[in-house]
């Protein structure tokens, strides 16, 4: 298969002052597509940044960034807007939702830039929250979702415009142990029955054994670890 994700000789550093902190270390990586990748390492690794820059949030201080066979390094902030909103969609552990809206509407928010009308983001929402299983919840507020049903809406925000990536930064970090099984086994059937490309830093061996393959990330370098089992 051909890579979605490919990362050459990346490195990152940020300046604190007159310090220069190097972050990522002359970082190669490829991910094809239709993996479940999970990126594990302990706080403070680089798996954040790491996942910024694949998904367009950051740009690295050297190296190539090629997602989508587009060279995103190299595009201005406008560009990368644009790009963004075309091939990736983002899952964060806090959710992200706008608190006054329904589900439906915090589904329907990406939609809102693209030339699509009403009916036809209509459509798109219905068809994403009935995959997460929340089309009787679509009018309730996050307020009357419990934590796994917010980030099922957020999952399905991060999905509703078919984005060639799917990037999840510690999806599972602030639910409970049954609600978070729940919730990386649903990331595995989108994985496996939709052929969707996904991308989830964890800290938790646990949520990393529903992926793929996984990777792990010490003091910024990737240190290659075997699959596991799946679940």
């Amino acid at each position: 298969m051909a890579a979605v994700v490919s990362l050459k000789h990346v490195i990152k550093c940020y300046r604190r002052g007159r310090q220069v902190l190097e972050v990522l270390h002359n970082l190669d990586l490829e991910v094809e597509a239709g993996e479940f990748l999970a990126l594990m390492g302990p706080s403070g690794s680089g798996k954040t940044t790491l996942l910024n820059l694949i998904g367009g949030l950051d740009q690295p201080t050297e190296g190539e960034v090629v997602v989508a066979g587009e060279d995103i390094d190299r595009l201005s902030g406008g560009e990368l807007a644009r790009w963004r909103s075309r091939h990736v969609g983002f899952v964060f552990q806090f959710y992200n939702l706008m608190p006054t809206l329904s589900a439906e509407r915090n589904v329907e928010l990406p939609l809102l830039l693209t030339p699509l009308s009403a009916a036809q983001r209509k459509q798109s929402v219905d068809a994403a929250l009935a995959l997460v299983g929340l089309t009787d919840w679509r009018k309730h507020r996050p307020n009357e979702l419990s934590g796994g049903q917010q980030q099922r809406v957020a999952i399905a925000r991060a999905i509703v415009a078919d984005p060639t990536l799917l990037v999840c930064d510690e999806p599972t970090g602030d639910l409970d142990r049954q609600t978070a099984e729940d919730v990386l086994g649903f990331l595995q059937q989108l994985n496996r029955t939709q052929g969707k490309t996904i991308i989830m830093v964890t800290h938790d061996p646990k949520a990393a054994s529903f992926a793929s393959r996984i990777v792990n990330l010490d003091k910024g370098a990737l240190v290659p670890a075997p699959a596991m089992a799946s679940v």
